[in-house]
C-alpha cells in the first residue's frame, strides 16, 4: 500500500501545488483537490487489491495443498496476467499431487493386501534390531498378535540368525507356529528416511520334500537301469558257466568258455565300478579354494594337455580372476577334449580365447564339428552320445562354474559350423 501511495505521490503533489499556487477560484480548488486526492487513493487501493487478493488466494491454495486438500482450484484474473500464470501453475500442481496421492493410496492398499494375503512371513527391523513391521503370516509363524511382537528384538523373537550371514540362506528351525526347513532373504529398505532390514521367511519344507522325492526317484531309476544292464549279463553268464561245470564229463573247451565268461563278468564289474565312482565324484565335489588366477597361463596349461590336434589360442589381454586353479583347469580340459572330439570327426580345428563381458569374464572354446543336434540333455548326468563316455564331464564342469558364481553355456555357432562353450566367471 505504501509503495502504491508513493507511486502516485509525485504527480498528485505537483497537481495540488499548481492548483493552490495559481489564481483559481476557491470552489474550483476544493473540487479539484477532492478529485485528485480521491483518484490518487482510489487507484492506490485498486493496485493493492489487484496484488493482495490473488496472493491471498494463492496462499489459501498452497495451504490447502499442504493440508492434503487437492480439490480446491483458483480462478485466474486474466489469461495474460502474471499472477494468472502463477494461479494456473498452482492449479496444475494440485491436479498432479491429486493423481500422485491416488496412485500412492492405490499402491499402499495393494501392498497391504498382498502382505496380508501372502503366505510368506515378512519382518522389518530397525537399526536397534527391534521389530517395526510384521504381516499376518509372520504373526502366525510366531503365534502372537502384532501388538505383542512390535518393539521386540530379533534375539527375543529367535530371528537373530536371519539378520546375520549371507542375504540368502536356508536353515532348519522350530518356531512357535511351525517347524521345518526355511528360506530367508534379507534386504535393506528405508521408511521415512530411516533404514530398515527387511527379512522374508518362506517355508521350504514341502517344496524341498517334493524335490528330494523327485531326485531320489531319478537316482533310483538311473541306478536301477545301469545295475540291470550290468547284472543281467553277469547273471546269464554265471548260469551258463554253472551249467557247463555241472556236465559230466566236462566238455573239451570248458576252459575257454570259463575264461570268456569270467572275462565278461570282470569287464561288466569294472564298468559298474566306474559308474558308481562317477556318481561319487559328482556328489563329493569340494568347495573351490579361491585365489588369484591368471587366465592366460591357465588356458595355455589346459591347451597343452590336448595333443591330438593343435588348438589355436587367440591373443588377448591377460586377466586375473578369483578361482580354484585345479577345478577351473579341469573344466577347460573337459571343454577342450569335447571340442577336439567333435572337430576330429570332421577334420576341423579348435580355437580358444577370453575377454571381459560387463562384470563377467568369459572363456570360450569353439570347435568346427557337426554342432549340437539337441541341447535338452546336455547337462543330464550320465547322458552321453560318445562311445565309452561317462556322461558326467559337462555336469561336473557346470557344477564347478556355478560353485565359482559363474555359468557354463553351450550353443551352436552362428558364424560357422560347430558349437561354442562359454565359461563365465565373475571378473
Amino acid at each position: 500500500m505504501l509503495l502504491a501511495l508513493l507511486a502516485g505521490l509525485p504527480g498528485s503533489a505537483t497537481a495540488l501545488w499548481i492548483l493552490w499556487t495559481y489564481d483559481f477560484k476557491t470552489q474550483t480548488q476544493l473540487t479539484l483537490t477532492v478529485v485528485i486526492v480521491a483518484a490518487w487513493l482510489g487507484f492506490a487501493l485498486a493496485v493493492r487489491e489487484r496484488v493482495v487478493f490473488p496472493l491471498q488466494t494463492l496462499s489459501n491454495l498452497l495451504g490447502a495443498l499442504r493440508e492434503g486438500d487437492f480439490s480446491v482450484r483458483g480462478r485466474s484474473p486474466r489469461p495474460d496476467d502474471a499472477l494468472g500464470e502463477v494461479m494456473r501453475e498452482v492449479n496444475t500442481l494440485g491436479s498432479t499431487l491429486r493423481e500422485q496421492r491416488l496412485g500412492a493410496l492405490e499402491a499402499s492398499t495393494l501392498l497391504r493386501t498382498v502382505m496380508r494375503e501372502i503366505e510368506v512371513s515378512i519382518f522389518a527391523f530397525d537399526e536397534r534390531r527391534r521389530l517395526r513391521l510384521v504381516n499376518g503370516a509372520g504373526e502366525r509363524l510366531l503365534a502372537a498378535p502384532q501388538e505383542r511382537l512390535l518393539g521386540q528384538t530379533a534375539e527375543e523373537l529367535q530371528l537373530a540368525g536371519c539378520l546375520e550371514g549371507p542375504p540368502q540362506s536356508t536353515f532348519q528351525a522350530v518356531f512357535p507356529g511351525g517347524a521345518g526347513r526355511w528360506g530367508a532373504r534379507r534386504t535393506r529398505i528405508r521408511e521415512r528416511g530411516l533404514p530398515l532390514e527387511l527379512v522374508v521367511i518362506s517355508d521350504l519344507t514341502q517344496a524341498l520334500s517334493e524335490q528330494e522325492l523327485q531326485a531320489w526317484q531319478r537316482l533310483v531309476r538311473v541306478l536301477g537301469h545301469e545295475l540291470n544292464n550290468s547284472l543281467a549279463p553277469v547273471k546269464s553268464i554265471a548260469g551258463s558257466l554253472e551249467s557247463i561245470l555241472a556236465r559230466d564229463p566236462l566238455p573239451d573247451d570248458w576252459r575257454d568258455d570259463m575264461r570268456r565268461g569270467l572275462s565278461v563278468i570282470s569287464s561288466r564289474s569294472e564298468s559298474l565300478s566306474r559308474f558308481i565312482g562317477a556318481y561319487a565324484r559328482l556328489a563329493k565335489l569340494p568347495r573351490p579354494q579361491l585365489q588369484p588366477l591368471e587366465v592366460a597361463s591357465t588356458v595355455r596349461r589346459a591347451v597343452s594337455f590336448e595333443t591330438r590336434l593343435a588348438v589355436e589360442v587367440e591373443p588377448a589381454a591377460d586377466m586375473t580372476v578369483q578361482g580354484d586353479p585345479d577345478q577351473l583347469e579341469q573344466v577347460l580340459i573337459n571343454l577342450l577334449r569335447n571340442a577336439a572330439d567333435a572337430s576330429l570327426a570332421t577334420g576341423g580345428g579348435v580355437r580358444v580365447g577370453w575377454g571381459r563381458d560387463g562384470s563377467m569374464m568369459e572363456i570360450w572354446v569353439k570347435d568346427e564339428g557337426q554342432g549340437l543336434s539337441s541341447t535338452a540333455n546336455l547337462f543330464v548326468p550320465f547322458f552321453t552320445t560318445k562311445p565309452g563316455g561317462s556322461g558326467i564331464g559337462l555336469v561336473l564342469s557346470r557344477q564347478i562354474a556355478e560353485g565359482h558364481g559363474g555359468a557354463l553355456l553351450l550353443e551352436n555357432r552362428k558364424d560357422g559350423p560347430g558349437c561354442v562353450a562359454r565359461l563365465r566367471l565373475p571378473a
